[in-house]
């Protein structure tokens, strides 16, 4: 048996409510996010398998982590991944610091993996918001959550962000010309983990069987790793701009 990891893209933030939103540093969830959170919670069949949960070090994930799958004291602390947090450097993809984090949330969080500047995105920074800082931090971050996972078979929850869950699956296919993602809030997708075929020190996410069969259920076939690799650059050009990204 192998881990499987459940990708979750955040419930809705104020942030996603309007540009000028996108001004306000670490946004909460709005009602409907919350909402969101309680649906997913509700249609997840798989809750009793969940051994960890893994989350980004924003609000809005750590909110929508615990409200779709915490309950149980085994699962906590979510594990704080600060690899997984969102694109850009605007201030509603900024972080707080560790303390304010440790404030708010307390026990139910694991800081350890969170370094004290984490949301400081500059020139230089591994979170800069550029193709090359972004594509090597999605590889961090893989190897990261195999680390985590372990070699059994666990399943683990993590909840990040659109524009990133792009980055860490390396999933191209099906990102609408006009947005900067093709995760809906809340949505829920399973991958299992791959050996890379070009980079020994790698690891791919592959979709399973069922979570595609949900999402198509018609007999659509998922492109190949060749064939994500031959449209990626395309859809990364294409995204620039709404991901704030650096050319």
């Amino acid at each position: 048996m192998a881990p499987t990891i459940h990708l979750v893209r955040h419930a809705q933030g104020f942030h996603n409510l309007s540009i000028e939103n996108e001004s306000i540093r670490d946004p909460d969830l709005t009602p409907l996010g919350e909402q969101q959170c309680a649906d997913l919670r509700s249609s997840f069949t798989a809750h009793h398998k969940i051994t960890k949960l893994v989350a980004s070090p924003l609000r809005r994930t750590i909110k929508t982590c615990d409200l779709a799958f915490g309950g149980s004291q085994t699962l906590y602390p979510i594990i704080l991944l600060d690899t997984l947090q969102e694109v850009s450097d605007a201030p509603c993809d900024t972080g707080s610091s560790k303390d304010a984090l440790g404030a708010e949330f307390g026990s139910k969080v694991d800081l350890e993996r969170v370094r004290g500047g984490w949301f400081e995105k500059g020139e230089g920074s591994e979170f800069e918001p550029t193709m090359e800082a972004l594509m090597a931090r999605a590889k961090s971050a893989r190897r990261a959550l195999k680390e985590i996972a372990g070699n059994g078979d666990d399943e683990i929850a993590v909840v990040s962000h659109g524009g990133f869950l792009h980055f860490l699956t390396d999933d191209w296919d099906g990102v609408p010309i006009d947005r900067a993602t093709g995760w809906s809030n809340c949505m829920c997708r399973s991958y299992q983990f791959a050996e890379s075929p070009d980079d020994k020190d790698d690891v791919r996410l592959v979709e399973t069987k069922e979570s595609w069969g949900r999402r198509f259920p018609a007999e659509r076939q998922p492109l190949t790793a060749t064939e994500q690799r031959e449209i990626r650059s395309v859809v990364q050009k294409q995204m620039v701009p709404l991901l704030k990204i650096k050319a």
